[in-house]
């Protein structure tokens, strides 16, 4: 019989804030984060949603904050934050028996930028030999062991967008298998780079919407016309629900079921009918042990692009039927953080469950797609049911699902 996993610790570095109580309290007031941005002034797109209010300097100490890059930087602060919510001690370090798994989408482009600036302009030795250690993506895990002294396995997992969901799903089979007994696991991101924003605008995947960014993000919405760039990370603290009873910690939820399934349709465009994604989305409720039935509301990808909303419609419908549970997607307050947003929503998840509420979908006024979901919109909604799924899907056709419950 598998072990049960519970989560006893949530670390968050958000647009929402840097506690649990206020990205609770960000979301449940349902507006959008969007805001111009300082970095991608001149840009066609120029605003995104942005952790602010954030002394890295203060919060590490200044030869880490210069040490390492923005997303590591919150990296570090929400595992920290997680360990201490664990009840978990910070001043020895935590061991052999502890890893950390963090997922992260891309590398700290603007990290490269700068550098590429010396290079280009024929100064090699002012490249600074920070540079590859302060960007790479494995990094962020790296520094995260480093810090707490976390001496069992330590990587980091790609899978774009559905990066931070599938390290917590990988985490808990490290539980499982016995190859740890805690897993610091999440993701973090800082994607607000010129060139990232560049990038996805010739794609034309950022919503356009200059003249009123605070409208820009809207999930499922008939209106919505692309996604808002936003950032950074969540950490949870993860172990054997006998582990944690025997500790006395308190456990915050339980992860009950993960489940993967690849599109194999098209570099970035999601399968039409969903088809990844309804794997996904039936191996974690079978592993999980659930029927679609027992779900109590579903925090959803929700990117607010036209063709990937529009799939994920069509995988919940296919999935839960004519009826579907409560369905929220935080991205309308924060924006998509990329390789981190399947570990924020996951968090975001236990703080529902923990609440007994569903946050709104920030900006939805109208049903974008035939199939009709019961977005929660204007208002949080109460609900009774006591298990969630989280649903993290990314370019290549990377679909990660996570079934979580209250205690």
């Amino acid at each position: 019989m598998p072990a049960d996993v519970a989560v006893t610790g949530i670390g968050l570095v958000t647009p929402a804030g840097h506690t649990l109580d206020e990205n609770w309290a960000a979301l449940c007031r349902g507006r959008s984060l969007a805001a111009r941005d300082p970095e991608l002034v001149g840009l066609p797109v120029d605003f995104s949603c942005q952790v602010t209010g954030l002394d890295a300097a203060v919060g590490l100490g200044p030869p880490l904050a210069r040490r390492v890059g923005r997303f590591i930087q919150f990296a570090l602060l929400a595992a920290r934050r997680a360990v201490t919510d664990a009840g978990l001690p910070t001043d020895v370090g935590l061991g052999e028996r502890v890893g950390v798994v963090l997922g992260v989408g891309s590398n700290c482009l603007s990290t490269y930028i700068t550098e590429f600036g010396h290079l280009s302009a024929g100064r090699p030795v002012c490249v600074s030999p920070l540079a590859l250690p302060r960007s790479v993506p494995s990094m962020a895990a790296g520094e995260v062991a480093l810090d707490l002294g976390a001496q069992g396995p330590n990587f980091t997992t790609a899978s774009a967008c559905a990066s931070g969901a599938t390290a917590i799903g990988v985490a808990r089979d490290l539980l499982r298998s016995g190859t740890c007994d805690i897993v610091l696991a999440g993701g973090s991101e800082s994607g607000r780079s010129r060139m990232t924003a560049t990038c996805f605008t010739r794609m034309r995947a950022l919503s356009p919407r200059r003249d009123e960014p605070e409208l820009a993000s809207r999930p499922f919405d008939a209106a919505r016309d692309g996604f808002v760039l936003g950032e950074g990370a969540a950490v949870l603290v993860l172990e054997r629900a006998a582990d944690a009873r025997a500790r006395q910690a308190e456990v915050l939820a339980m992860l009950r079921g993960y489940g993967a399934g690849s599109d194999a349709y098209h570099p970035v465009a999601p399968h039409p009918q969903g088809d990844g994604a309804v794997r996904a989305i039936v191996a974690a409720l079978q592993d999980a042990g659930c029927s679609p039935h027992d779900i109590g509301h579903v925090q959803a990808h929700g990117t607010s692009t036209p063709l990937g909303d529009k799939a994920e419609a069509v995988a919940l419908a296919r999935v839960f039927g004519d009826t579907t549970p409560p369905v929220t997607a935080s991205k309308g307050v924060i924006g998509h953080s990329l390789g981190a947003a399947g570990a924020i929503q996951a968090a975001y998840t236990v703080l529902a469950l923990r609440h007994g509420t569903v946050p709104p979908t920030a900006n939805f006024q109208q049903q974008g797609s035939k199939q009709m979901l019961d977005i929660v919109a204007g208002a949080p909604r109460p609900v009774t049911t006591n298990t969630a799924v989280s649903c993290a899907f990314g370019f290549g056709g990377q679909n990660a699902v996570l079934v979580l419950s209250s205690t």
